[in-house]
């Protein structure tokens, strides 16, 4: 269906050392809802974390909640050595860490608008010197990351709505690039994409990995998060249950105790 077996856009990478500090750590996070209870992770420059679970294990609100869109209840949040307190999305942005929502529709993009202006929203501040924002600098920006990602629309001012599930969720990808961020959280990326954006979007967070970033990838795929993954930690019922890597990790193990095996 690809025109190209998956393995052969999987290329090997260079994994980040066991001794390198991580990016992003957290130490038992909670919310105050329950729904996240005492988890701890980190993830390294260049690596890709995975976090499996089931639907209702918890993902999407472990996520919220790394973004300030979720209300802590205890734990820490440590970016670079240095604790946080994330009250709002806003603030997150501004700390370098983002967010690929599971629901694009409803929470990663404005449908109405075009697909410049939602690849260009979280980067207006290096667009507008002195308070004047640069049409044209909007304009070749834009115009830059549809050739990137391959965003298939016939113009920039197309409406976002009219796009395929896949292009849209190029469009919210390709505005945290435009962002420079360094913090990745991925909520069921390929969620309602053909075959042929999936790989497009593995390989680009592979990509982002080279790149030096921290990729976190949330997901109920286990097998797209096999192909990836560096370290998978295992939720369920809102907590860590376990940690694999490597030859450890496989699809039967990820569905046993993502399903509450001890």
């Amino acid at each position: 269906m690809l025109g190209r077996t998956l393995s052969a856009s999987s290329p090997a990478r260079k994994k980040p050392g066991s001794d390198e500090r991580p990016i992003l750590a957290v130490q038992g996070l909670a919310d105050r809802e329950g729904r996240i209870d005492g988890v701890s992770f980190h993830v390294r420059p260049g690596e890709v974390v995975g976090i499996a679970g089931l639907v209702g294990a918890g993902k999407t609100e472990l996520c919220q909640a790394l973004i300030g869109a979720r209300p802590i209840r205890r734990g820490t949040i440590v970016l670079r050595d240095r604790a946080v307190r994330l009250r709002n999305p806003g603030e997150a942005v501004r700390h370098g860490i983002v967010l690929v929502p599971e629901e694009r529709r409803k929470e990663g993009l404005w449908l109405d608008a075009s697909v410049a202006w939602n690849l260009t929203i979280a980067a207006l501040d290096r667009m507008s010197p002195w308070g004047i924002l640069r049409s044209g600098a909007i304009e070749h920006e834009s115009d830059a990351m549809i050739r990137t990602l391959g965003i298939k629309t016939p113009h920039p001012h197309q409406a976002v709505a009219y796009l395929s599930g896949g292009n849209q969720q190029k469009v919210v990808i390709g505005r945290w690039l435009l962002r420079q961020a360094d913090v990745y959280l991925f909520d069921e990326p390929t969620k309602g994409i053909d075959v042929g954006a999936k790989a497009e979007i593995l390989d680009l967070i592979r990509r982002l990995a080279e790149a030096g970033k921290a990729v976190l990838y949330a997901t109920s795929e286990f097998a797209e998060l096999l192909q990836v993954a560096d370290r998978i930690y295992v939720m369920y019922a809102g907590k860590i249950v376990r940690e694999l890597a490597g030859e450890a990790a496989t699809e039967s193990k990820l569905l046993y105790y993502a399903s509450g095996g001890m």
